[in-house]
């Protein structure tokens, strides 16, 4: 079965950036509000019991909560609570971010474990001008668990140089701010596959198992097809989903 999906929209080696505790929790928040487990008007927990759910600090949650506000996505009302707002801006770091716990939700990381600039592969899809790509090789984790591998390829045309030091947990939040490329528009053909031979230990599945497998064309701001990518989920823990509004 296949399933496609429409979705709009200097560290040392092997290590990627670390995005502020309450940026993280924040992401998290607006990754709910997107997906529809938090709805417009609702009332959050009290910030005590939230910040114990999320396993930090009343404080760092404030801090989430005000960068929630600055976005207009939380109306926090003196004496009342914490208020979900839709209105606002929705365009989460995680956007494009498709798998989750099995119980919903996660909070996103990503380690990087290589990065080369290789010939395109014959199979794949045309994507680009040039010749080359980089090939980018990622274990994503959900609240610190081994939950997808990814293997990007991104158009050559779009980086004179890349390496492992200059990718972030969010790379398409990487492709904007150092590329200047923005990921408008992507393409999933979710079905199954087999684990690649490259996995790591950490991950779920082992090489050659059978796993969720999901292959992306992500279309840049000028309406080429910039990137395409392969991942694998390992389906004990995890699944794709794409609520549909």
């Amino acid at each position: 079965m296949c399933v496609i999906s429409i979705a709009k929209q200097r560290p040392r080696p092997n290590q990627t950036p670390t995005m502020p505790l309450y940026r993280q929790i924040g992401e998290l928040l607006v990754r709910d509000i997107e997906a529809g487990r938090l709805l417009d008007g609702e009332r959050l927990e009290p910030e005590r019991d939230l910040a114990v759910k999320l396993g930090t600090s009343v404080g760092t949650l404030r801090k989430a909560l005000s960068y929630l506000e600055e976005r207009g996505l939380l109306e926090r009302r003196h004496g009342s609570g914490n208020y979900v707002c839709v209105k606002g801006e929705r365009d989460t770091t995680y956007a494009f971010f498709r798998i989750e716990k099995l119980e919903g939700g996660g909070s996103p990381t990503a380690e990087v474990l290589s990065v080369d600039r290789l010939k395109k592969p014959t199979h794949a899809p045309h994507f680009g001008t040039s010749q080359d790509g980089y090939r980018i090789r990622r274990l994503r984790r959900l609240d610190g668990i081994a939950a997808a591998l990814e293997e990007i390829w991104l158009d050559a045309g779009y980086a004179q140089t890349l390496d492992v030091g200059d990718l972030s947990h969010s790379l398409y939040a990487t492709y904007r701010e150092a590329l200047g490329l923005w990921i408008m528009r992507a393409e999933d053909r979710v079905s199954v596959g087999s684990c690649p031979d490259w996995a790591p230990d950490a991950f779920g599945c082992a090489p050659g198992a059978m796993c969720g497998f999901v292959e992306r064309t992500a279309t840049a701001q000028t309406g080429a097809t910039a990137e395409w990518s392969r991942s694998w989920f390992d389906p004990a823990s995890t699944c794709y989903v794409q609520r549909l509004k």
